[in-house]
């Protein structure tokens, strides 16, 4: 879909996070719990990350190898 459609705004679980790029649970939760990646709350207590904002929060995170 396009930047504006459903598959930008795809909203994913802490678990389908972690099992897309291989970590635990407790990594994604800790990153939420210090905002260091933006998520949203459903009701007060559920907690949902965006496709896109999980994608950009990795890139942000590689290091580039020297020459």
């Amino acid at each position: 879909m396009t930047e504006t459609g459903f598959a930008a705004t795809e909203l994913l679980t802490v678990p389908e996070i972690a099992a897309y790029y291989k970590l635990k649970n407790s990594t994604i939760y800790a990153w939420v719990h210090k905002k260091r990646i933006p998520y949203v709350k459903l009701g007060g207590r559920l907690v949902r990350i965006r496709r896109v904002d999980a994608e950009a929060f990795i890139a942000s995170q590689i290091v580039l190898a020297e020459k």
